[in-house]
């Protein structure tokens, strides 16, 4: 398999690295130059693409560190709603995120439960609407979303419904996480809905959890390859006895390890969301990958802290973001031991 970018992904690429490397505010200059829509169809004035550009964007947020809604907006959002809504759904939702004046998010998690199929959360009819009550948790800007995507069980099955944070029934509880962005558990009390709220598909639950694996994984993608940047750069500026620290062979050594992982991790990012922009079965590629990300990123964050003695600990200093990142990432992924389970079901069939 040929794994190169393409022409488009390649300029893609370039031109996020550009915006969020020279703009003092990087969501709005994401929106002005069109990053924001590339995956809205052409008659909303986007570009028609889909998850392997998109991805390419949330690669180089990941590899700035940047501070920016990208993943809930688009991995959660733009995609799931381009996807699996009705050309009214993407017309009402999707520009106002393109030009960076709205958010969508999604709740895929709720307690005890990361990134569940099965939610405990229902949808009930009643009086000509439906209501959903439910508990979600580390729902990331959830009180700045327009709408919050929510799976929830049916009479007939799951199916994702778009909630309005705003909306009777609805309680927002602010948590805490290690970057320090925007994020509550979402309670939801017979909160009404309408059928026009409905994404119509009977796989969107799963759906939904294929993109949001695949952002997360571009992102962290970005993230390790970040980090592992600045850290080379350190070591190979930082002297110690009279000798750049790059010299002594435990600290190659140690650099060596987080290439290893990071390129362990690309490779198996890079064949996950190709496949999934493919539209083939890209389930078992994104939990190997998941489960990588998981468990080989914050330990390579450890070393990149370890390598930057002192330095590493400043909250002046960037790195702090990457490893902050890291951590909210994993959680977002359910964790080492929850993606090796998932696997393991896989195997077992």
């Amino acid at each position: 398999m040929d794994f190169t970018l393409d022409d488009t992904q390649s300029e893609i690429a370039a031109l996020a690295a550009k915006v969020l490397g020279a703009e003092d505010d990087p969501w709005r200059a994401l929106a002005g130059a069109g990053l924001l829509a590339l995956a809205l169809p052409t008659d909303l004035e986007g570009d028609g693409l889909g998850v392997a550009e998109v991805a390419q964007v949330l690669t180089e947020v990941g590899r700035a560190a940047a501070p920016v809604p990208a993943y809930a907006a688009l991995a959660l959002g733009v995609l799931p709603v381009e996807t699996l809504g009705t050309p009214a759904q993407r017309a009402r939702f999707l520009p106002p995120v393109a030009a960076g004046e709205a958010l969508l998010t999604a709740a895929l998690h709720e307690p005890s439960a990361p990134l569940t199929a099965e939610p405990a959360a229902t949808a009930r009819a009643a009086n000509g609407k439906w209501l959903l009550s439910g508990v979600k948790t580390a729902v990331p800007y959830a009180a700045e979303a327009t709408r919050i995507l929510t799976p929830v069980t049916t009479a007939h099955g799951t199916a994702v419904y778009l909630a309005d944070p705003r909306a009777n029934g609805v309680t927002l509880v602010p948590t805490r996480n290690s970057a320090g962005s925007p994020e509550c558990t979402v309670r939801l009390d017979d909160v009404a809905v309408e059928e026009t709220d409905l994404l119509f598909d009977r796989g969107a639950v799963a759906t939904l959890h294929r993109f949001a694996l695949a952002g997360a994984l571009a992102l962290g993608d970005g993230l390790l390859a970040g980090a592992l940047a600045l850290t080379v750069k350190h070591v190979g500026e930082r002297t110690q006895f009279g000798r750049p620290l790059a010299t002594f062979q435990a600290v190659a050594g140690q650099i060596a390890d987080v290439y290893v992982a990071a390129r362990t991790v690309h490779l198996a990012v890079t064949s996950a969301v190709w496949r999934l922009a493919a539209g083939l079965d890209a389930d078992a590629e994104l939990d190997v990958a998941a489960y990588w990300l998981a468990e080989e990123a914050p330990k390579a964050l450890a070393t990149c802290h370890h390598l930057h003695g002192g330095v590493g600990v400043d909250e002046t200093y960037p790195l702090h973001r990457y490893s902050s990142a890291v951590k909210d990432l994993g959680r977002a992924l359910g964790g080492a031991a929850h993606r090796l389970g998932r696997l393991g079901e896989r195997v077992a069939g």
